[in-house]
């Protein structure tokens, strides 16, 4: 494992840090997760973890946290800005006796600015981004997209992506993993910061005449009849994905449609005869008949399944994380 041989300490919370924790324990790491003592903690985010327990509430809590942390190569925390330092286990009380730490910050709104110790969860980070304004239907509210997108996306992985090039950067240093750096590596790993970087596509196509601010007007976001989502005949669903033209002609094809009779792939005039063809015939077969119907071909129709049957479906199952 990539990580075998570094620890980690994570101060116990919710949402992005348990799954940041997660991620580095899969890679290798040891991970400590100090907790309230009694508290109750989500089985899946801690698999492969220990636990310590300690109020850090307390003077005695906190000198228990820093013996740990003293030794340890990384800590991440999600606390609002400032409450690490009123406990006594901020940057520079970690740093003071461990030079070496990579101190991982995890918030929404950063570290800094008018809103940093304001409350707010996932919706509300993504909604400062521009990503949640772009998903959904014209003229309808926009959908929570759960919280994979800024928590998760925009939060967990570029939290660990940070402090990987950190841990990269001191091995460089040092090849046995102690750096004698003067002074240590603070990450602010903002989910805001990292929503607005993985929008960079949508800039992208903006910036070339690819994209409008309006929802259901764009190629990713329902509006076409090739890349959206179906209703079967048992009220579940097919996900339609066949952007390039080989693909579109490979769906037509399975279908039975006639190309020249169906219209131009990116024709505007043709997008509400196409999809309501296309709806009228997915209605017509269940999901798992369409889903056997395109299984080994290169249509990019595949089932939208449940979590249940997503961890039954004979791809997830034969990937080597799944045995």
């Amino acid at each position: 494992m990539s990580l075998s041989g570094y620890h980690i300490i994570e101060l116990a919370g919710i949402g992005p840090v348990p799954y940041a924790g997660q991620i580095f324990a899969q890679m290798g790491a040891k991970v400590t997760v100090i907790k309230r003592p009694n508290a109750t903690e989500p089985l899946i985010s801690h698999h492969g973890k220990s636990f310590l327990e300690a109020d850090l509430r307390t003077p005695e809590g906190v000198d228990v946290a820093l013996a740990l942390i003293k030794n340890a190569d990384g800590l991440i925390e999600g606390m609002r800005p400032g409450a690490a330092e009123r406990l006594g286990l901020g940057p520079k009380d970690c740093h003071s006796i461990n030079p070496k730490l990579v101190y991982g910050r995890m918030t929404g709104w950063g570290q800094n600015g008018p809103w940093a110790r304001m409350a707010g969860h996932d919706i509300n980070y993504i909604g400062l981004t521009g990503a949640l304004h772009a998903m959904g239907e014209a003229g309808r509210p926009p959908p929570p997209p759960l919280n994979l997108i800024g928590d998760y996306g925009g939060g967990s992985l570029f939290l660990v992506n940070k402090m990987l090039a950190a841990f990269l950067s001191r091995a460089q240093i040092d090849p046995d993993k102690r750096s004698d750096a003067k002074h240590g590596v603070v990450i602010d790993a903002a989910i805001i910061d990292g929503v607005t970087s993985m929008m960079g596509i949508v800039h992208d196509l903006d910036a070339i005449g690819l994209w409008q601010p309006e929802r259901g007007a764009n190629i990713l976001d329902g509006a076409m009849p090739y890349y959206r989502c179906y209703a079967t005949a048992d009220n579940r669903f097919i996900a339609v994905g066949c952007i390039e033209p080989k693909f579109f002609a490979i769906m037509l094809e399975k279908l039975g449609i006639d190309p020249s009779a169906f219209g131009g792939q990116n024709d505007p005039a043709c997008r509400l005869s196409q999809r309501a063809q296309l709806e009228t015939i997915f209605a017509s077969q269940t999901r798992n008949h369409w889903a056997a119907h395109f299984d080994g071909t290169d249509a990019c129709v595949t089932p939208v399944l449940n979590y249940s049957e997503a961890a039954c479906h004979k791809q997830n199952s034969a990937r080597p994380d799944r045995q």
